[in-house]
């Protein structure tokens, strides 16, 4: 016969944060059990002779809490089948208590009665003995769980479970993500139980060396207004960006549409590729700054529309990523990079079904964006090409269709109009990025490291030529070229990584 289980709250201190209610139910229990022994109450069961179980050999037991916890679900579902249980826990049975969501989900199923009792929880301690009223927004946070895309620095952070100095440590690690490490916070031990309870106010950076921790300890981060706290939350530069194109905000980004930024956007890419060159991580932050600013922008046109948010652009993009990685998010299997390209594509096809697209009737060139720069469009065109078999078997055959374009060149030079020679040199760059293709270079990196060369020793040929006191309109070819070739020498021993000194 099933008897069922009540749940106690036995408060976050000792006998004295006992409700009545909860009181008369521990006396009266047939059957008491409780979640761990290391509780003040426990003391005073004892004294006033209560018998009660409890489940520590179960965490002596397991490695892992989520194991610890089933473990004691599990036991408990199967004591009241026969018997009515009263389950014990520290605090409130609904905060922080991860055994009793495990009973509420699996009580009904089984067909067993669960009553629930509450108590006086550890946050009422913290609102008591920290000083702070949660009307002006809080948010409890999970030690062992703590992420920086959680924390809100406009709301006072309660974050328990923080059981030991290693908790602690990574706790201070989280915060320092949002928080500067003298950032003043609160840690609590035993709250509300006389003769133990110790408030601790210190920077962030000592928050785990300081001793104390246990069961009962948590920390408290007090909110703040502070503007170099909020400026490192997406939701701040979201608030920026629609000020910025309110009625009272810049008359510039009011007038801004989709079409005047086209050209911001690909430049601020460009920039940013520029820092990737330089190998300056200073001024990648700085770059990829301004590129998120175009995508806000862009984001916030349309939110005054109605279209979308940036949030829904966020939520577009994780959907994708994790539906387009089935070997990490699945289960589907990928050991190498081939095998997770095939996975995207797969997927990729899968969503242009759905939107009503048959891909196989789709031209093999789809997909390929119309305002790609010239060099980067015909890499992807020959690859789409290749990918269907349309492509030269080695790159000697390649070679030879360079040779033979860059005689059609020569000959559109001697005898074509402006047309023949436009349409000639293309065919010429096409096939050298083929070329380009079969080395497994990619022809816009290439360029770009020529492009970088070419200044670098150019400059380097101001330089010395400012030094001998002349202009470059005073040199000649010939020793502009005496000069072009020690910078070649240089860079051979140098590596150029750096501009010459004049």
């Amino acid at each position: 016969m099933t008897q069922g289980i009540t749940v106690l709250g036995l408060g976050s201190g000792d006998e004295n944060q006992l409700t009545l209610g909860v009181l008369r139910r521990l006396r009266q229990a047939p059957k008491l059990i409780l979640r761990t022994d290391h509780h003040p109450v426990a003391a005073y069961l004892r004294a006033e002779g209560i018998r009660y179980e409890t489940f520590d050999a179960i965490y002596e037991a397991k490695d892992r809490f989520d194991d610890t916890y089933e473990a004691i679900a599990a036991s408990l579902l199967e004591s009241a089948r026969t018997q009515a249980v009263v389950y014990a826990v520290p605090g409130h049975p609904m905060v922080a208590e991860y055994t009793v969501q495990l009973l509420r989900a699996k009580c009904p199923d089984a067909g067993i009665p669960l009553e629930i009792v509450g108590g006086e929880s550890f946050l009422d301690q913290a609102f008591l003995r920290f000083g702070f009223d949660p009307i002006e927004g809080m948010q409890l946070l999970d030690a062992t769980d703590l992420r920086p895309g959680m924390l809100n620095p406009r709301l006072h952070t309660v974050i328990g479970q923080v059981y030991d100095t290693f908790t602690a440590s990574d706790v201070k690690l989280t915060l320092m993500e949002l928080y500067p490490d003298d950032y003043t916070v609160y840690a609590g031990h035993s709250l509300g139980v006389a003769g133990e309870e110790t408030v601790v106010r210190i920077p962030l950076y000592e928050l785990d060396r300081i001793e104390g921790y246990g069961n009962l300890s948590l920390v408290w981060v007090p909110r703040s207004d502070r503007d170099e706290l909020r400026n490192r939350t997406l939701d701040r530069l979201h608030e920026i960006v629609a000020i910025l194109r309110s009625p009272e905000g810049c008359p510039w980004d009011r007038e801004q549409t989709h079409a005047s930024l086209r050209k911001n956007l690909i430049e601020e890419a460009y920039e940013v590729l520029e820092t990737i060159d330089e190998d300056d991580p200073d001024h990648m932050c700085e770059e990829l700054g301004d590129l998120l600013l175009q995508v806000m922008l862009h984001s916030q046109m349309e939110e005054e529309t109605g279209a979308f948010t940036v949030y829904d652009v966020i939520a577009g993009l994780n959907e994708k990523l994790i539906r387009r990685h089935p070997h990490v998010f699945g289960t589907e299997g990928a050991e190498n990079a081939e095998e997770a390209l095939a996975n995207w594509q797969q997927m990729k096809d899968e969503e242009k079904r759905r939107k009503g697209i048959d891909p196989s009737k789709q031209s093999a060139l789809a997909g390929v964006p119309k305002d790609l720069p010239a060099l980067m469009k015909a890499l992807k065109l020959q690859k789409k090409a290749a990918g269907v078999g349309f492509d030269w078997s080695e790159v000697g055959e390649v070679i030879g269709k360079i040779t033979e374009e860059l005689g059609e060149v020569q000959e559109a030079m001697e005898n074509g109009a402006a047309a023949e020679r436009l349409d000639e040199l293309g065919d010429l760059l096409f096939a050298v990025v083929n070329l380009s293709r079969f080395l497994k270079v990619d022809p816009e990196e290439a360029l770009a490291s020529t492009n970088r060369k070419f200044v670098r020793r150019f400059q380097y040929i101001e330089e010395r030529l400012e030094a001998r006191g002349k202009s470059l309109t005073e040199a000649d070819l010939a020793e502009m070229e005496e000069l072009w070739q020690e910078a070649k020498k240089l860079q051979s021993t140098q590596g150029f990584q750096q501009d010459f000194p004049s």
